[in-house]
């Protein structure tokens, strides 16, 4: 449920997020935190955005170290990278999330193997149809745990001839796709940063899921988070469940702000398009240097107007956009 909509003086409101995005991270606190009313900037004009949270009780510390106490056995990787080559890996099944994107799980060679994925990276997939002359190659990034045995997952969006997409949404259970891996991406490691930041859209919430991920599920990593998720209908909103556990749980290191292109008459987050008064607002200010880290990815006209493009897989390119507009710099920016 959104709270109801308390108006107050732009200003104000900036300088509260400033707070959250600077101050540094409070221990304990009440069962029941009020999420920041914040002001945002649309097309069509101003609007306030306020969202109310319960946190659960996260996992004790002790309990969530259990592991590290004991003996265990080394792990069994499935994506080792180098000289494997592809893996043959059966789709075990496909469940529908909207109307036009699945969950893809795949079974590991071995039922005790995890991916073996650093974060953040991703793999690539491969099909050559019967009457393509070249296979057709496409990276994704799996949105299961790293660590979980047996599976791993990927959320597809089928594009308009999307050969690849296409192919994998007209797959059947017990068919095979090759996949390899890992690509690496940023190289995360714990409290690397003060606060990342994340700007998305549709899919391109893929790796940022896997980052914040991995921050909330290590207790000694206490990285804030923002999130700017982009999106045209409430429905194309991927991982909501997921996102919203992490703000109940995690409300003072947490936050996500949704923007659509259409959204229902009682929408209260954005509206439009991802503005520079709503990065101005809610991201945290480029003079905190490496203590902060943005990180982009959506589609191409997301990055075009964000950070501009990248040159290639290997090469960020320039920084552009609304980011460069804002005053940050190219090493405070990375795009998937």
């Amino acid at each position: 449920m959104f709270a109801r909509q308390v108006f107050r003086p732009a200003n104000t409101v900036r300088q509260h997020v400033r707070r959250y995005a600077s101050d540094p991270p409070k221990s304990g606190g009440n069962n029941s935190i009020l999420y920041t009313g914040i002001a945002l900037a649309a097309l069509s004009g101003g609007y306030f955005y306020m969202r109310r949270g319960t946190p659960t009780t996260a996992l004790p510390k002790a309990e969530a170290k259990k592991v590290s106490g004991s003996v265990a056995a080394p792990v069994k990787a499935a994506f080792t990278g180098g000289e494997q080559g592809f893996l043959s890996l059966v789709l075990e099944k496909a469940d529908i999330i909207n109307h036009n994107t699945k969950k893809f799980t795949f079974k590991l060679p071995e039922e005790d193997m995890e991916s073996g994925l650093p974060i953040a990276s991703a793999v690539i997939t491969k099909y050559k149809g019967p009457n393509m002359e070249k296979p057709v190659i496409r990276p994704y990034t799996p949105t299961s745990d790293t660590d979980q045995k047996g599976y791993v997952e990927f959320i597809v969006k089928k594009y308009p001839n999307g050969p690849m997409s296409e192919h994998m949404h007209n797959m059947e259970p017990g068919q095979r796709l090759d996949i390899k891996g890992p690509i690496p991406k940023y190289p995360w490691s714990p409290n690397k940063h003060e606060h990342v930041a994340m700007i998305a859209g549709g899919t391109g919430i893929t790796p940022m899921w896997q980052v914040a991920n991995a921050i909330f599920k290590n207790p000694e990593d206490k990285t804030k988070v923002t999130l700017v998720f982009g999106n045209i209908s409430e429905e194309d909103i991927l991982l909501k469940k997921e996102l919203e556990r992490l703000e109940n749980t995690y409300p003072q290191r947490f936050r996500a702000f949704y923007v659509l292109d259409n959204p229902p008459e009682q929408w209260q987050g954005g509206k439009g398009f991802v503005t520079k008064e709503l990065l101005k607002t809610v991201l945290p200010e480029p003079k905190e240097g490496e203590k902060i880290k943005i990180f982009v990815c959506g589609p191409p006209g997301m990055y075009k107007a964000i950070s501009g493009g990248k040159k290639s897989p290997t090469d960020q390119g320039e920084l552009d956009g609304i980011l460069k507009d804002l005053g940050y710099s190219k090493d405070q920016v990375y795009k998937f």
